[in-house]
């Protein structure tokens, strides 16, 4: 295929790294790591390098490139339509992965899925032409494969609007997912402003081994920080067990980096990229990082005393781990293959694993299709029948021709596999899954990266447990969730004890890649003429109308719009599955505001008190209530409110229905951002305990508004119907910048 990636830029980035590093060095005054390197080099403003305090400072940075998938584009683009540009400032794309719903297989959903969104499609393909913005048709792949393929190189900075972004990472860039007016920013040529990231060091020694595999490192990692230990923070892997993992094995760990919250991850560049860069047609860039590899890696100072440099440090030995399965329900529920079937008797979960799913844009290079395509062929030889339903979503064409052409598609064809399209189906809810008793209580397990509560199917009652392709492939065959392949057989058709052996695979093809049509689209050379059409009477799409400025007073008699219990992620506040047709028209999608965020006062979900108008109604129903009336509203919810995807519309949604403020015990940090973007207060109370003070019936005052500075609390005044009131503190994280956002409505508004 041809090269499509930015050799030239790429070029001038690294022949200008060493020089900004030695810049940034003198200011600091001591060594630096890895992610420090290559933030310090991406500054908006090289001229004015200062030390930036960690997780306090708001920084300007520029990044190389961006990158948009489908359900998020669309609104970014919407929004990049205002800002006034004939092109992008840097090189972007488009990538057509989410709409593609996984139900019968590749070839059928296809055709279906360029049939149902022919709209949306060539929407994206023609504003994407007319601004020089690089299109990847439906069915070339999932963005972070995609990006990782074609686009990723060492030492680099971009911007995604998809909160796995960070798979980069395995490529040694900084890669941070973020919601769309964020990417219009960068696309515009603004400066991209973000926190200073904390650090967290995470040392590998050692070697895997067996069924290990580099999936396991993060699972095992997300159980020890949880959804929100990375917070505001880069996860930087080190030490010699690094150059033992593959660069799309890099890539998984780095991707899953965004169940715990980080802003991303990163590893050093090493000869695994090298080979990598070369088997996808980029030895140019392997070249050039190799002149500027002591750069691309933290200083050797910061190897041998890590404590000194980085936050926090957690070491995980490649040798010792084992293989993990985490869920249900959760990310970071974390428990080794050995420990997993006592967990899954003693909390009586359904043993029963009735589907396995692999691919996803964390685990479906060539690599993780090989070494599942080694167990599935275990259970041809060994006379096997498969228990269980298997499903596979290659990451790219490039993966798919390639794994065609080697026999390891068959493999999975061979024991009942169904190959759908190169997309992401199941995993962001694609999944017109068939149920003989719909919300029956049941069991899968995944290669995919999140597993909340009816995000693959619907069902809450679906136990989705996450661990490695070749791990899911030997449940898959088993049908058993308490079958561990290290220790346990299983009876073959013969009557026979057999046990699986350890996959094996290969890391890079070795006839070497091969794609036909990859499925990439450039740009006009001149679209200054190319029409962008969206219909008055499009269901799908919507031309964006400014958000009005703030009226400069403190807010008052605002309703409570609901008061959300536990978890609360984007998948709650904008749901997934059948909405994503909806990503492009604000209006509408906005029906699905908080569908599945659960009522602290009944228990129920989508059944919130109309205060105006009394009884219970859907809370979109009821926003909308409010603001047919002129009146605001209040979202009061827990901690990490926002977990999950980087969907601004989960801000944008409550933005449109007037909500003023979301107060929280704390936010996930890209919906904190997105909140700020779109002129919603993002609060979190001073006291967690004043969530409790919250009733069903109040009405709120937030006071301080007039002097909304950087640094001082607002306060929160509820007034309850028995006449009597109470007050609190609430701090929010808003900088002057920020300030401006919420006084012009938005941050889009300031930029105008």
């Amino acid at each position: 295929m041809k090269a499509i990636f930015d050799i030239d830029l790429i070029k001038k980035v690294h022949s200008n790294f060493p020089a900004k590093i030695s810049k940034a060095k003198e200011v600091l005054n001591r060594p630096m790591t890895l992610s420090e390197k290559i933030l310090y080099s991406h500054l908006y403003d090289n001229s004015d390098i200062q030390a930036h305090e960690r997780g306090t400072a708001y920084v300007n940075f520029a990044p190389d490139r961006v990158a948009m998938q489908d359900a998020t584009a669309q609104m970014a683009l919407l929004q990049f339509m205002n800002a006034g540009r004939e092109t992008t400032a840097v090189p972007s794309t488009v990538h057509c992965d989410h709409l593609i719903a996984a139900e019968v297989n590749a070839a059928t959903d296809m055709a279906f899925a360029k049939s149902t969104n022919k709209e949306v499609y060539d929407f994206l393909e023609s504003v994407s032409s007319k601004y020089g913005i690089g299109f990847w048709k439906p069915g070339a792949g999932i963005i972070h494969q995609v990006v990782l393929e074609n686009y990723a190189f060492p030492g680099g900075m971009m911007v995604g609007t998809d909160s796995h972004t960070p798979n980069a990472g395995g490529m040694g860039m900084i890669a941070i997912g973020v919601g769309g007016a964020d990417a219009v920013d960068v696309m515009a040529g603004m400066a991209w402003e973000l926190k200073m990231p904390k650090l967290i060091g995470v040392k590998l020694t050692g070697k895997m081994n067996g069924w290990a595999s580099p999936k396991d490192v993060i699972l095992k990692l997300a159980g020890i920080l949880t959804v929100k230990g990375g917070t505001n923070a880069i996860i930087e892997y080190f030490g010699e067990g690094t150059e033992s993992i593959s660069a799309t094995g890099k890539a998984t760990i780095c991707n899953m980096g965004a169940e715990v919250g980080a802003t991303t991850s990163v590893f050093p560049y090493d000869q695994k990229i090298a080979a990598y860069l070369t088997a996808t047609g980029r030895e140019e860039i392997a070249i050039s990082a190799n002149a500027i590899a002591d750069c691309l890696q933290a200083d050797t100072e910061v190897i041998a005393s890590p404590e000194k440099y980085f936050d926090r440090i957690i070491e995980i030995n490649l040798s010792e781990l084992e293989p993990y399965i985490n869920g249900p329900f959760t990310p970071d529920a974390a428990h080794t293959i050995s420990e997993f079937a006592q967990f899954v008797k003693d909390n009586n979960f359904p043993q029963k694993m009735e589907v396995g799913l692999i691919g996803s844009c964390t685990n479906s290079s060539y690599q993780d299709m090989s070494r599942a395509a080694s167990i599935a062929r275990q259970a041809v030889e060994k006379n096997l029948t498969v228990k269980a339903e298997f499903i596979v979503n290659p990451g790219s064409e490039q993966v798919r021709y390639t794994a065609e052409r080697d026999g390891v598609l068959s493999d999975f064809e061979q024991i009942g596999g169904v190959v759908m399209a190169n997309a992401c189906g199941p995993c962001i809810g694609q999944w017109n899954r068939k149920f003989d008793e719909p919300g029956r209580a049941n069991s899968i397990v995944t290669s995919f990266n999140r597993n909340f509560a009816k995000r693959a199917d619907g069902n809450p009652n679906t136990h989705a447990f996450v661990a490695s392709p070749e791990l899911t492939t030997a449940l898959t065959i088993a049908g058993d969730l308490t079958f561990n392949p290290l220790t346990d057989t299983l009876t073959n058709n013969l009557g026979q004890q057999v046990k699986l052996d350890a996959p094996k695979g290969d890391e890079l093809p070795q006839k070497g890649y091969a794609v036909e049509d990859a499925g990439y689209l450039a740009p006009a050379a001149n679209g200054k003429d190319i029409e962008v059409k969206v219909a008055t009477d499009s269901k799908r799409l919507q031309l964006l109308q400014p958000f009005a400025a703030w009226d400069g007073k403190d807010y008052t008699d605002l309703q409570l719009l609901i008061k959300a219990k536990g978890k609360c992620t984007t998948d709650h506040i904008s749901m997934a599955g059948p909405w994503l047709k909806f990503r492009g028209h604000l209006e509408n999608i906005s029906d699905n505001l908080l569908m599945g965020a659960i009522n602290v006062f009944n228990d129920q979900p989508n059944a919130v008190l109309n205060g105006l108008e009394g009884g219970y109604d859907k809370v979109s129903s009821v926003g909308k209530s409010y603001k047919a009336a002129g009146v605001g509203s209040v979202v009061i919810a827990e901690e990490n409110y926002g977990e999950g995807s980087s969907r601004e519309h989960a801000a944008m949604e409550p933005r449109f229905l007037n909500v003023k403020a979301i107060i929280a015990k704390s936010f996930a940090r890209i919906h904190e951002t997105n909140l700020k973007k779109q002129g919603v207060l993002g609060l979190t109370f001073a006291d967690k305990a004043d969530y409790d003070k919250v009733r069903e019936d109040d009405k709120f005052s937030i006071l301080g508004l007039t002097e909304f500075t950087p640094g001082k609390n607002l306060k929160v005044v509820l007034h309850h119907s028995d006449g009597t009131s109470e007050s609190f503190e609430a701090v929010h994280t808003y900088n002057d910048l920020q300030i401006k956002w919420f006084a012009a409505g938005c941050a889009l508004n300031f930029m105008d």
